[in-house]
């Protein structure tokens, strides 16, 4: 497993780090990049569980640990050297999750707006930086060859965010874009 003993290392200082497999790359590589925000989705995750129903906070701890997962499978950039590596059963999982919520929802005749509760709310902002980070990583596999089921899961994983904000809305409902209100 991983082990920390100091924090700060000083190798970044010039503008680059490591990759799992030891290469030193610019911060600014699309791989860092694309592991980045996968923390960052994880971040706003974190904040998340702090406001959601408890069922809810079991499954986003296991979806922050499955991005964890993401970011190990990214930082090492050859498909055969992978100790960590999200499959199909990641996805299966959440394709689950997301059935199981739906069926308690109404159906939309609307687009919904971002808001609602604070969780609610954090998971639209979850959702988002979701898609851009899905951008990224379709990006770099358009550079790099990556795990393929790691597209999959963040694609699958926007809809799982838009679901469970719609379910931490469900008691006063979700709130209904108007188009051309004034």
């Amino acid at each position: 497993m991983v082990k920390l003993d100091k924090i700060y290392t000083r190798g970044g200082d010039s503008g680059l780090t490591s990759l799992g497999d030891g290469k030193r790359v610019e911060k600014y590589s699309l791989r860092i990049k694309a592991y980045g925000e996968i923390d960052e989705v994880n971040s706003i995750l974190g904040i998340v569980i702090c406001y959601c129903n408890e069922l809810l906070k079991k499954t986003l701890f296991k979806i922050q640990n499955d991005l964890f997962d993401i970011g190990a499978d990214l930082c090492i950039p050859s498909l055969n050297e992978k100790k960590i590596k999200l499959n199909n059963q990641n996805i299966f999982f959440l394709e689950k999750e997301l059935d199981k919520m739906n069926d308690k929802l109404k159906k939309l005749d609307s687009f919904i707006l971002p808001g609602g509760t604070k969780a609610s709310s954090f998971l639209h902002y979850a959702r988002t930086v979701t898609r851009r980070c899905e951008r990224t990583i379709v990006e770099l596999s358009s550079e790099e060859k990556i795990n393929k089921d790691i597209v999959k899961y963040i694609n699958r994983l926007s809809d799982f965010l838009f679901v469970a904000a719609r379910i931490e809305n469900i008691k006063d409902g979700d709130i209904l874009w108007i188009p051309n209100k004034t």
